[in-house]
């Protein structure tokens, strides 16, 4: 079977920094993926080679069987992006948020306004689409966004850090959305996230990066028996980074959740 993501020596630098560095990994069709590890570590950066935001200059990346290099036209039909920064903007209506994206990815005309109506139905927004996305909660305008990244139908979805800055509620509001919609249409779901309990709970296996490689891959549940009884998966993050995501948060991780809560107060 076609992997939906395939990355193989994979290495990107900005200048004489190395962000990643010898990537190699692979995502079945169909999973929730877990990319993780301390800021620094290449995450985004591996997200936006896949997502063809940046160029791969050593290695392959293919989504789907599909060259991102290569290919970076075909591969944007088949993917769905949630960046970190928030990004619906708070003078248009829901509605209007979604048809834009709707129009960005050419969707033909005349099925257009079915399928953003679809989308908003799916993450529980249709009886408030027709608000300015400034009235609405955090978690509302993550599902707005969601449904923005959802409305081309994508095959793989990509989302980073999806709940970052949400109460516990609107967190597992965004998740229930996620999972509905992919138990409906079997899409791949790569996500990157700072909440171990969130890549626990939600994600079928993870990677850990570190230093711009990867350091472990596994379902949560093999990583964490792999360090004995009681083990969670921040153990798993400290024994492979020897860091502490509480300490990650407060060197730039905290930071990245402080400017998307200013960006969402922004938005409404």
């Amino acid at each position: 079977m076609t992997p939906a993501v395939r990355c193989s020596g994979v290495r990107h630098a900005f200048g004489e920094t190395v962000a990643v560095d010898g990537l190699d990994l692979e995502i079945e069709p169909g999973e929730v993926f877990g990319l993780l590890g301390p800021n620094g570590a290449g995450k985004t950066t591996t997200i936006r080679m896949i997502t063809t935001l940046l160029p791969v200059p050593s290695g392959t990346i293919e989504v789907l069987g599909r060259d991102v290099a290569r290919q970076r036209t075909a591969v944007r039909r088949l993917i769905g992006y949630v960046p970190q920064q928030l990004s619906a903007d708070g003078t248009l209506t829901g509605r209007e948020n979604v048809a834009l994206f709707a129009r960005l990815y050419d969707l033909p005309r005349r099925t257009r306004a079915a399928q953003v109506t679809s989308v908003l139905e799916a993450v529980d927004l249709a009886d408030v689409a027709d608000r300015q996305a400034k009235t609405y909660s955090g978690g509302m305008v993550r599902r707005l966004e969601l449904a923005q990244a959802l409305v081309s139908a994508p095959r793989v979805l990509i989302l980073d850090e999806p709940t970052v800055g949400l109460d516990p509620v609107a967190r597992e509001g965004v998740w229930d959305r996620i999972e509905a919609v992919r138990s409906a249409t079997g899409m791949t779901v790569l996500v990157t996230t700072h909440s171990m309990q969130e890549a626990d709970e939600h994600c079928e296996r993870v990677a850990l990066m570190h230093r711009g490689r990867v350091r472990t891959v596994g379902s949560p549940a093999e990583l964490k028996s792999a360090l004995g009884p009681g083990a969670t998966l921040d153990d798993v993050f400290r024994h492979h980074t020897g860091d502490d995501l509480a300490g990650d948060l407060e060197n730039g991780g905290m930071r990245d959740v402080r400017a998307t809560r200013r960006t969402a107060r922004r938005v409404g």
